[in-house]
């Protein structure tokens, strides 16, 4: 994986969608907007992966502690489908709990689902790092 491709995390809510990006590096994840999931979503994450030169998107993919996906992960399919039509390469990478994790970490606030977004994103690239 090249290091110094721009990546944005997605974690993807039904009433809130966390948003997160890598730094110019490509190495770190950083929170950076929360969005109400509510008919100007796409839009505006559009404009942001256009605003901030992003190659590549990476949606937590939410399944129950079963392995299936859970009622959520249709409705980020769905979005993703929508993502795709403005042309950007996107990945689903697992993701359980985040959320959970990300206000353990910091506290529940307004920034706790990009955070989760960020954790997302972090994986992503921990995983991918060899690759």
């Amino acid at each position: 994986m090249d290091f110094h491709t721009r990546l944005m995390g997605i974690d993807f809510g039904e009433r809130r969608v966390g948003i997160a990006s890598t730094d110019e590096s490509g190495e770190f994840a950083l929170p950076r907007a929360v969005i109400p999931n509510t008919d100007g979503l796409l839009e505006e994450v559009v404009k942001l992966a256009r605003e901030w030169q992003i190659q590549k998107i990476i949606v937590g993919e939410s399944k129950n502690l079963d392995g299936l996906h859970n009622p959520i992960h249709s409705k980020a399919a769905e979005f993703v489908e929508l993502l795709k039509a403005h042309d950007f390469e996107i990945e689903f990478h697992p993701e359980v709990y985040t959320s959970m994790e990300a206000k353990l970490l910091q506290g529940k606030n307004d920034m706790t689902d990009a955070s989760a977004a960020a954790l997302i994103l972090k994986s992503y690239i921990d995983t991918n790092k060899h690759r």
